[in-house]
């Protein structure tokens, strides 16, 4: 279990989960579908297995690149830890599982499975033609806030399309930041990355314009809906995130990418989660 743990890093759900809460809750206190545990439950389940395959499907289709790739070179599956064929075997379950769980929500989160799975999958294919590969990583984690009000309500609406845009611009610029660390191997390997086309600061400065984008998408929802006190603090949070997020990582000083890809993003999406139900809590 541990090393299909560290296959998927697990840990890095600590990334669209919280904006599935997001949604779900979102759903539940905005329309007139009551919570329901069995429903949250599913979510989760639904997140955790569409995650699992994703990354188990990358690791599996990147695993020669991974091998020559001194930063990947431990990787479980370069490393023997997993072999290919245990990597697409969970990928497939998973599928599976993910397929199924859908089945007991409603008809259309069904339906849709099989788009959600095209998307987050079809994303380890995408460096290989076109160096947009960081957005198709962002709308894949970006369908999590929207799921999840298909979840509670089984139609669709505009209000989580906000979160969603917000997740899809965030993603999208730390995703270019950590690939920054990649950029000469990239270019070698002539693999697409926008660090690779663009350069460091040209890149550094596309990252800082998403997530300008992100942050007006997280404030966007204000305008649409009722928020207290908590939600606004919940925005300061974010944003204050994204501005340090940028101020630790420089076109020649890349010491600091990591600690600004895991630590200060885990912090903006888990908190600003929290202080997103604690203002549903305070404004019913």
């Amino acid at each position: 279990m541990k090393k299909y743990f560290s296959l998927v890093t697990f840990s890095h759900t600590i990334f669209a989960m919280p904006f599935a809460f997001i949604g779900f809750f979102l759903a539940v206190t905005t329309t007139n579908h009551p919570f329901q545990w069995q429903k949250l439950v599913l979510m989760v389940l639904c997140m955790v297995f569409a995650r699992n395959s994703a990354m188990a499907f990358n690791r599996y289709l990147d695993r020669d690149i991974d091998a020559k790739n001194p930063r990947t070179q431990k990787r479980d599956i370069p490393a023997g830890r997993i072999s290919p064929a245990a990597a697409l075997t969970f990928t497939i379950a998973n599928c599976l599982l993910f397929i199924g769980a859908t089945y007991f929500i409603n008809s259309l989160c069904f339906y849709l499975s099989p788009v959600a799975l095209l998307v987050v999958l079809g994303y380890s294919a995408t460096k290989r033609f076109t160096a947009l590969c960081h957005m198709v990583l962002g709308l894949g984690l970006s369908l999590a806030p929207i799921g999840a009000y298909l979840v509670v309500t089984n139609e669709f609406a505009p209000l989580p399309i906000f979160f969603s845009l917000a997740v899809l611009c965030w993603v999208s610029g730390f995703d270019i930041i950590y690939a920054l660390q990649d950029e000469d191997f990239d270019r070698g390997e002539q693999l697409h990355s926008i660090p690779a086309y663009l350069g460091k600061v040209r890149a550094l400065n596309l990252s800082s314009f998403l997530h300008v984008l992100s942050a007006i998408f997280i404030i966007t929802p204000v305008f649409y809906t009722h928020v207290g006190f908590p939600y606004y603090i919940g925005i300061v949070v974010f944003c204050s995130m994204l501005i340090y997020q940028h101020s630790l990582v420089k076109p020649n000083d890349l010491s600091r990418v990591n600690f600004a890809f895991m630590t200060t993003n885990g912090i903006a999406s888990v908190v600003f989660a929290l202080l997103f139900l604690i203002d549903r809590i305070w404004i019913r």
